[in-house]
């Protein structure tokens, strides 16, 4: 058996232990400084109902940002698909011309 085998479920078990552990010591956002909800200003600093309050603003805001980010890159490739359909028309009409050209010269033999 290789080495590789033995170390892959080892490093996957390693990780996942990882994530539990930052997880668990991260705890409830907003709850204040040494609570968990870790430094963020002073207002998650104290805690309480405003530190959650403005911890769960900050989630929702990186939540918009994420879907606008979303939607501009949705745009983008939809816009790709698009230029790339053009170009395949272009290319066929230039097929058909090029083909038109061949039947003219075989006409002319």
């Amino acid at each position: 058996m290789s080495i590789c085998r033995l170390l892959k479920p080892n490093l996957r078990n390693f990780f996942a232990t990882q994530i539990r552990m930052s997880s668990d010591q991260l705890g409830e956002l907003g709850k204040g400084v040494g609570k968990g909800g870790g430094g963020g200003g002073a207002v998650r600093e104290a805690g309480g109902a405003f530190g959650r309050r403005q911890a769960a603003e900050e989630e929702m805001y990186f939540k918009r940002k994420e879907h606008e980010q979303l939607a501009v890159l949705r745009k983008h490739h939809q816009e790709e698909i698009d230029h790339h359909k053009r170009e395949i028309q272009r290319l066929q009409q230039e097929i058909i011309r090029h083909e038109g050209k061949i039947r003219k010269l075989r006409l002319d033999d």
